[in-house]
């Protein structure tokens, strides 16, 4: 039988994560219709607020249900803004490992909560749900992706050669592909200790699980 993440609500000193819900539309929307969201990820772009809808309501839920993954809202604690989302896919139950990634709104960023997210469900992940790997896969010139992998105390364990795809908006606003490469880093249970020590105060959370 196919294993599934449950529907989690993860705390720490600054930060909710927890399922997305059709409240996020807007803001959903307006994170994805971003340079940087364009140029390193699949998203397509222009985005919508009904690609959003469609997400939440339809690809978000199936996803989890199939046991491939779980997308979550990144929401400040005291404003319950969105700040960004993390997602996890490519699970394998048997291997008990998940890729993890992130995306932070264009205002959210350089406050640290891609560090403090990432961190945050990855102890999750190795604590409540007994997983043995996180990986991580960044562009090769997503610099800032990658500090967020270092930060939180991921191994780089190579380049995968040209396996990546990201995107160039030219002057009409038309995006083209280009052709990079993929470095791959991983996260086990032992690595997390070197990773806390960067994050100070962000460091703990709190789980509560059968959100509603």
């Amino acid at each position: 039988m196919t294993s599934t993440f449950p529907n989690i609500s993860i705390s720490t000193e600054r930060l909710v994560l927890r399922p997305l819900d059709e409240d996020d539309v807007p803001a959903l929307a307006a994170m994805m219709n971003d340079e940087q969201v364009g140029a390193w990820t699949d998203v397509p772009q222009p985005f919508s607020e009904d690609g959003a809808r469609t997400w939440i309501t339809g690809r978000a839920p199936a996803e989890r249900a199939a046991g491939r993954g779980l997308d979550l809202a990144v929401t400040e604690f005291l404003t319950q803004r969105l700040v960004g989302i993390v997602q996890l896919s490519r699970t394998n139950w048997h291997v008990r490992s998940t890729e993890l990634s992130y995306i932070v709104a264009p205002w959210a960023r350089g406050e640290g909560y891609a560090s403090e997210a990432a961190l945050a469900t990855a102890q999750w992940l190795f604590g409540d749900q007994r997983l043995e790997r996180v990986e991580l896969r960044t562009a090769a010139d997503n610099t800032a992706s990658q500090q967020v992998a270092q930060k939180i105390g991921c191994i780089s364990e190579g380049v995968l050669r040209n396996a990546c795809i990201a995107h160039i908006r030219a002057e009409d606003g038309t995006w083209s592909d280009v052709r990079t490469d993929f470095i791959v880093w991983s996260l086990l249970p032992e690595d997390l200790e070197g990773g806390t020590e960067h994050l100070s105060d962000t460091d703990s959370f709190t789980a509560f699980t059968d959100w509603s």
